[in-house]
């Protein structure tokens, strides 16, 4: 099942903890832990320090904790559990899925549950606030969006405008409508 995966499973990079200046990068492939880093300093100790390499094996980096416990100074404890399930073949192929299909999935969603998924990581919360999905959202509601309702959906966003009730809404495409005929009136001689 995990043929289909890309090479590289994940990567990131980072600073050491203060004070330190040095950098780090962790890759994580589909059979190993590749853990760089390049010492930053004024110091001359460490002026001819070279950049540095350690690659081992899933299971050897399961077993490593020396290695465990300098990814979560450097990167987190929650950096550290992702690469640890990973190792361990615990693969979250819903991180994996694009955006654009994540929200064409999200859209079939009750709007309680996308108030919830909002809430699981940034990701989501980005996904579920986001005007694509919102006018999807507003297409599947709606049975026609007129020029009018689009260009309001525009201005104010179409989160708010399907938020927004009709008696409200009707009001200010009443008021766009107005304003962008007062507008014509002003150019005619």
């Amino acid at each position: 099942m995990a043929s289909w995966l890309p090479e590289t499973l994940f990567e990131t990079v980072g600073q050491g903890p203060a004070p330190s200046k040095d950098y780090y990068q962790l890759l994580v492939t589909r059979c190993q832990i590749i853990f760089r880093w390049w010492k930053i300093s004024l110091r001359s100790e460490y002026r001819a320090a070279k950049p540095g390499e350690t690659k081992e094996s899933h299971e050897d980096f399961l077993e490593n904790s020396h290695l465990q416990v300098q990814i979560a100074l450097i990167f987190g404890a929650r950096i550290l559990d992702y690469v640890l399930n990973l190792c361990q073949g615990k693969y979250d192929f819903l991180e994996r899925l694009s955006d654009s299909l994540l929200l064409s999935i999200i859209s079939y969603l009750d709007l309680e549950d996308i108030a919830r998924l909002s809430q699981t990581s940034r990701r989501f919360a980005k996904l579920c606030m986001c005007d694509q999905l919102w006018e999807q959202i507003v297409q599947s509601a709606c049975d026609t969006i007129t020029s009018d309702m689009r260009a309001l959906a525009e201005d104010i966003g179409w989160k708010e405008m399907f938020f927004t009730n009709k008696l409200q809404l009707q009001r200010q495409l009443r008021k766009r409508k107005q304003k962008r005929e007062s507008l014509r009136g002003q150019h005619q001689p």
